[in-house]
């Protein structure tokens, strides 16, 4: 009867959805004439929503082609940056396209490849092989941000402060097939799994490039990142779907922030903000029109990664003669955005009192039903918020270890706050060192026992262990002191609760 039951409600889902599904534009989403609805199961078991099919797309001639670069070009840039900006970069890939192609991906860091106490953006291009002018903008801005290294104030910032991870393309088949899928002809933003509703949740049925990126997000702590698109010109941010599939205002639990990133995005910009169709150059995905199996809401929800889709050109695939007006149209956007994981925000690291050591604790701010993991390495956790003189009240907590909160005023710029958290009484009978049947431990535990026993014992004993009692405190102070002095977020003094 479970099994029956089960059956049934995840037909009613799909039959839901087939019937409420809204009429789609081309940007994010294309025709819907040109597919069935989203969570329609074909006959196969695949998911027809993710399939695309030909007919009304325009035809790409040579002639629109003219200009970018091709595949093995774009590949040929990547390590020609690399070589050109060996000390500020490195490049690697984080997988392979269904017809081999690598995906590359480019680091910018004045420590590229090491774990550092610092905010990752990611900017991902081409995830619609049809849309490929965030490629292009993508290498161009790379470039800027290696020569203008140490000349300007925004870039060095980004490079000192933040680990900035490009990948140019997303779907190299698609773009060499000019046509918006892969080369399985599946939507990749249309292929992640879903809050709403059980599209995708089969994982052998994901794309290689889908499953790429998912153990990038898993592998990498990122705290933001910023997909590239065409066909419209805007700003868009969660949530991207609603739960009856209608077209409506959709709110994360992050809609604030959310927000604010995609208002500094479309004010930055030299027109989008002064968009007629959207107001301030910004949209709700769900109210502009609802998609299921997008690659934003996942970052979100699973990676712990606040993500925009940024549709940066009203023209698909534009002319290339307009790519260097596009990028000086979207330069300073692209620049603030990434900007903003330092200048806004509460940063900081984690510890233990015992041992001075990392957590990789929860991050939770009252009010908001969303946590931050910081990272298992170095304990860093970096808390986007939206600034403008608000008070938040800050908690971290990690089994195993008490939980602490604090109220701060986050102004117009980022706070620094640094927790130390105590173990449970239960963890620290865990961590006792036995030492000739007495317990014993750097924290003092049971020391009173051990004390009360060498009063009886030799003077000389007694004095040897208040030394070593007190020696192991200063050791204790000055681990923890050196870890709290590594952090290099800002050069303003962190708090530490």
């Amino acid at each position: 009867m479970e099994l029956v039951s089960l059956v049934l409600k995840r037909l009613f889902l799909l039959l839901l959805s087939l019937l409420s599904c809204p009429t789609n534009t081309i940007a994010r989403g294309g025709d819907m004439g040109a597919h069935p609805p989203q969570g329609f199961m074909g006959p196969g078991g695949g998911l027809l929503a993710r399939r695309l099919f030909e007919d009304n797309h325009p035809e790409i001639t040579d002639e629109t082609t003219r200009g970018y670069m091709s595949n093995s070009e774009l590949e040929e840039a990547v390590k020609k940056f690399s070589k050109r900006c060996a000390n500020i970069s490195r490049i690697y890939s984080i997988g392979k396209s269904v017809k081999g192609y690598p995906l590359w991906v480019i680091e910018i860091s004045d420590k590229p490849g090491q774990e550092e106490p610092e905010p990752s953006f990611k900017f991902i291009g081409n995830v619609h092989g049809d849309e490929p002018v965030g490629r292009e903008l993508l290498i161009l801005l790379a470039n800027w941000l290696c020569d203008n290294y140490m000349k300007d104030t925004l870039a060095t910032l980004i490079v000192k402060h933040v680990h900035l991870h490009i990948l140019p393309t997303m779907n190299p088949d698609g773009f060499a097939l000019r046509r918006r899928g892969n080369a399985n002809n599946v939507d990749l933003n249309r292929d992640f799994p879903d809050q709403f509703y059980p599209i995708n949740d089969i994982k052998y049925s994901r794309q290689p490039e889908t499953r790429a990126i998912m153990t990038w997000v898993k592998e990498r702590h990122f705290t933001a990142s910023a997909s590239l698109h065409g066909g419209a010109l805007v700003a868009n941010y969660p949530w991207d779907g609603s739960q009856d599939t209608r077209k409506q205002y959709t709110a994360s639990p992050d809609d604030k922030t959310f927000r604010y990133m995609a208002s500094l995005y479309s004010r930055s910009h030299y027109n989008m903000s002064m968009s007629q169709e959207f107001e301030g150059g910004i949209t709700n995905g769900a109210l502009w029109y609802p998609i299921y199996g997008g690659m934003q809401d996942w970052n979100y929800i699973h990676g712990g990664c606040f993500e925009l889709t940024l549709e940066i050109s009203d023209n698909k695939w534009p002319q290339a003669n307009e790519l260097p007006i596009i990028w000086d149209y979207n330069r300073k956007s692209m620049l603030n955005l990434v900007a903003s994981l330092v200048k806004t925000g509460v940063h900081g690291r984690i510890f233990s009192s015992k041992d001075g050591h990392p957590l990789p604790a929860s991050v939770m701010i009252k009010g908001i039903n969303y946590k931050v993991n910081a990272s298992s390495i170095l304990g860093d956790y970096h808390r986007m918020l939206a600034p403008g003189e608000s008070y938040y009240e800050v908690t971290v907590s990690m089994p195993g270890f008490q939980q602490k909160s604090t109220r701060i005023l986050l102004g117009d710029e980022s706070a620094s706050l640094d927790f130390i958290l105590d173990p449970d009484e239960a963890s620290k009978n865990e961590h006792t060192t036995v030492i000739k049947g007495f317990g014993y431990s750097c924290d003092g535990k049971d020391t009173l026992e051990l004390v009360e026993y060498l009063r009886g014992a030799h003077l000389e004993i007694y004095i040897l262990v208040c030394i070593s009692l007190f020696l192991c405190f200063l050791l204790r102070r000055k681990a923890l002191c050196k870890l709290l002095n590594r952090r290099q977020i800002t050069q303003k003094r962190p708090v530490v609760v």
